[in-house]
């Protein structure tokens, strides 16, 4: 299969993208990638049970545990008492810390690679980030998934976030 050039400029973007900003958010959270990620979920989401959060941040059960536990040794989150096999999970005061970290490194990094974006580039890219958000969210089929790692009130402030709206549109 032929790659265009367009395609292969914006793999070569979202990668390395993807790599500065996770490396970044790994570094300001001490913990991996998705655990970082389950404690900007558990902010937005307070008391999710494991196995959502697990849902959310796209690792199995046994996984999800696993990195619950890494969080409580850490400090950063804490299990509750759970109905049956229901668990909930909840930041401590150093985990909401590290999740306004985590945010603003994320912020930081890709403030960083817009810098040089005048104001019509900058209005350009957003329209046209949200019409290839809202077509991801018809690909992954999940919001949690897609915007796990996302400032929500950021990306609502003054507008509708075109993942959200992807997904009132589907009628979730």
């Amino acid at each position: 299969m032929h790659e265009s050039r367009l395609g292969n400029l914006l793999g070569a973007a979202a990668l390395a993208l993807s790599d500065l900003m996770l490396a970044r958010v790994r570094e300001a959270a001490g913990v991996s990638v998705s655990g970082a990620a389950a404690l900007v979920v558990l902010a937005h989401s307070p008391g999710v049970s494991v196995t959502e959060l697990g849902r959310r941040v796209g690792l199995s059960q046994p996984a999800t545990a696993r990195m619950v536990s890494s969080l409580e040794a850490a400090g950063l989150a804490r299990r509750g008492a759970g109905e049956g096999r229901t668990v909930p999970v909840a930041l401590t005061p150093d985990g909401e810390r590290t999740v306004r970290e985590v945010l603003d490194t994320r912020a930081a990094g890709t403030e960083q690679v817009l810098a040089d974006l005048d104001a019509h580039d900058r209005r350009v890219l957003t329209r046209l980030l949200e019409g290839l958000l809202t077509r991801l969210y018809a690909e992954v089929g999940s919001s949690e998934v897609l915007c796990r790692l996302c400032d929500r009130a950021c990306c609502t402030d003054g507008a509708a976030c075109p993942v959200g709206q992807a997904e009132r549109d589907r009628g979730r």
